[in-house]
């Protein structure tokens, strides 16, 4: 299968042999019975000539087709090919996915991404099958079945939370989609997900939503990254879980990240039921749930130095961003210091300027939102320390952020992220590349020029000057990025050891 088409004969293969790792990659139609599976299905293959293959539900909807009762295919993790690829109907599915079609509409869409909205519908159809209208569409009903399923929240409070614009366009697409109405879909589908609960522990005015990953899934590492970066009272890890304030569109919210076998268990308190969409795809990219793990580490344990970290750590994640404006601060505050003294440095920042949630969302140990980036545009000579021109960095780089000259948007391919990151004076390729690994989740950076990096590949055997290791990594590309988490694993083996110096990636 390539980027562009999918090839039939090897989507059938995939299928008949009920290969769980192409889940959300692509989907099964048939033809005799009008609908789509995933292509693990555990119902009886069809005859080849009777099924076609999509690379979208939404295409299979297009088409006229509905979801399988039997193997819910909504259910299952998103296509890694989103995070992977940079073309146009890639960056336009990580917009979708976020919310920008229910929140702005196609016309914002289409100029996001430098196209007309005809032409944008044109090149979507021909590449996904279906228009921007219909993509969003089915993610509308994706988001529905997360919450039908793993919430006791009422119907009609689904339909709002999950961006539908009325009660009747949620039944009319359920129906639809599903082949059945919404209280149907709840039940049958938490009978086919034994251990799902209903939301019952999640507290007053909290939402709680499991979201499957592809296993393996070392979600308990991204939360160790996270905790040891943790900013007191807008972030704390607790008992495995990660929690944080988040600011979205509509206001603010407090997310809690819980991983288990195969899923991650999102607890959300938002303050507008409209920014759950988007929290719940924000979430997603933080603990980089599509990720095709099966694929990254056979690639990576195909080089002898580095199959014993891929053994020791299966499935590893990239840390995502909740906060990407934050994360640019962070990163220039965090070169050339260790992780506990850039920490310190932006809790700082954050003690003097963070803006206090919302009462109905503070409580428990996250009581406050990172500053925005006009408040420290304003205010961060007076409270950042260090250099000169590194004070003048955050300044400025806060000032570009504020006006929009420089945007930290996901659906940006990463030459055009970095550009505008390193136009700013004080940010080179090492800042704006470690940006763009955490906020994009670009899967192929490799930062040579970090020292920590580097301490990972001397700790595996790998060649750690910079050329060295840049040439030994070749190889491993689409998946350096992956590489560099196990570089800088290696970097610090156990929690008693001592952290080392890093030039960025391991301190922000």
């Amino acid at each position: 299968m390539t980027a562009t088409t999918l090839d039939a004969d090897s989507c059938y293969r995939a299928s008949s042999g009920r290969d769980r790792r192409f889940d959300g990659q692509f989907v099964m139609a048939v033809r005799t019975t009008g609908i789509y599976c995933r292509p693990s299905c555990p119902a009886r293959t069809p005859k080849p000539e009777n099924v076609e293959f999509f690379r979208t539900s939404a295409a299979a909807h297009v088409s006229g087709y509905r979801a399988c009762k039997r193997c819910l295919p909504e259910a299952v993790p998103g296509s890694p090919e989103w995070n992977v690829r940079e073309d146009t109907s890639a960056r336009a599915m990580r917009l979708i996915a976020d919310g920008v079609v229910d929140r702005d509409g196609v016309p914002a869409l289409a100029a996001r991404l430098g196209y007309s909205p005809r032409q944008l519908g044109r090149l979507l159809t021909d590449e996904l099958g279906a228009g921007p209208i219909a993509l969003a569409r089915a993610q509308r009903a994706h988001n529905a079945r997360h919450l039908l399923v793993s919430t006791p929240m009422p119907a009609s409070d689904v339909a709002f939370a999950a961006g539908f614009s009325s009660i009747r366009q949620f039944n009319d697409t359920i129906g639809e989609v599903f082949g059945m109405t919404p209280t149907a879909l709840r039940e049958r589908a938490r009978r086919a997900e034994a251990g799902v609960d209903q939301g019952a522990q999640a507290g007053p005015g909290a939402v709680t939503v499991r979201l499957a990953a592809r296993e393996p899934f070392d979600g308990a590492g991204v939360v160790d990254w996270l905790s040891t970066r943790a900013l007191a009272g807008a972030e704390s890890a607790a008992g495995g879980a990660y929690t944080r304030s988040v600011r979205l569109a509509s206001g603010a919210a407090v997310v809690t990240i819980a991983p288990e076998p195969g899923a991650v268990r999102v607890t959300a308190r938002v303050e507008h039921l409209a920014d759950l969409p988007s929290l719940l795809t924000r979430a997603r990219r933080l603990v980089d749930l599509d990720a095709d793990p099966e694929a990254i580490d056979a690639a990576l344990a195909a080089h002898p130095l580095v199959a014993p970290a891929v053994a020791a750590r299966p499935g590893i994640r990239i840390p995502g961003a909740l906060e990407p404006a934050e994360m640019v601060v962070r990163a220039i505050l965090g070169q050339q210091v260790s992780v506990a003294a850039a920490r310190t440095a932006v809790q700082r920042v954050a003690d003097a300027l963070g803006e206090p949630l919302p009462p109905a969302l503070a409580g428990g140990a996250v009581t406050r939102m990172f500053p925005r980036p006009e408040v420290l545009a304003e205010h961060a000579l007076e409270v950042v320390g260090g250099p000169a021109a590194r004070r003048s960095a955050v300044v400025r780089a806060c000032e570009a952020m504020a006006s929009g000259e420089v945007s930290l948007d996901i659906g940006a391919t990463r030459e055009d992220f970095t550009a505008g990151l390193e136009a700013l004076p004080g940010i080179g390729p090492w800042t704006s590349h470690y940006v763009s690994l955490r906020v994009l989740g670009s899967p192929d950076v490799l930062l040579t020029g970090d020292s920590a990096a580097r301490a990972g590949a001397k700790a595996l055997g790998l060649p750690h000057e910079v050329r060295g290791l840049e040439s030994a990594a070749a190889a491993l590309a689409p998946w350096r990025s992956y590489l560099m988490m196990h570089l800088w694993r290696a970097a610090v083996p156990s929690p008693s050891a001592p952290r080392r110096t890093s030039t960025l990636g391991g301190t922000s």
